[in-house]
C-alpha cells in the first residue's frame, strides 16, 4: 500500500482576553509568590496569537487537505467569539475551576476544535501569550 504524502495547513488568529492566575487553595501570599503580577485581583489582559496546524492527506478531488475557510470559520465559532474581549476567569466556563493559564488555554483551545474536526486530520495548537512566551498542544 503506498502512503500518501501528509501535508500541514496552518491558520492564525489572535484575540484579547483578560486573566487572573490564582489557586483558590493557596493563600494570598502563596498567590502572590508563585504567580506574581499575573496575581492581580483585578486581572490582566494578552493579545493573543493562535495558530491553528491541522495535517493531513491532500484530497485528490479539491488538492486540499482541508477547506481553510472552513477551519476560519471553526476557529471563529470555537473559540474567537468565545474568548475575545472576555475575561477568562469569569466569562468562559472551562474556566471557571481552571487556572487559565496559557497552557490551559492551548488545552481547552485544542478540545473545542478537536471535538469538530475529522478524525482522519491531526491537530496542533501554538498559542503566544506574548511574543516571547508561547506553548504548544499536543507537545510532541
Amino acid at each position: 500500500m503506498i502512503e500518501l504524502p501528509r501535508v500541514s495547513v496552518f491558520r492564525k488568529e489572535h484575540f484579547n482576553a483578560a486573566h487572573r492566575l490564582y489557586n483558590a487553595n493557596w493563600s494570598d501570599e502563596k498567590n502572590q509568590e508563585v504567580f506574581g503580577l499575573c496575581n492581580n485581583p483585578n486581572f490582566h489582559g494578552h493579545n493573543y496569537e493562535l495558530i491553528v496546524q491541522i495535517t493531513g492527506t491532500i484530497n485528490p478531488e479539491t488538492g486540499y487537505v482541508i477547506d481553510m475557510k472552513e477551519v476560519s470559520q471553526l476557529i471563529q465559532k470555537e473559540i474567537i467569539k468565545k474568548f475575545d474581549h472576555k475575561n477568562l476567569n469569569l466569562d468562559v466556563p472551562e474556566f471557571a475551576q481552571l487556572n487559565p493559564t496559557a497552557e490551559n488555554i492551548a488545552l481547552v483551545i485544542y478540545q473545542k476544535i478537536r471535538a469538530t474536526l475529522a478524525t482522519n486530520l491531526d491537530l496542533k495548537i501554538r498559542l503566544y501569550e506574548t511574543e516571547r512566551n508561547f506553548v504548544e498542544f499536543p507537545a510532541h
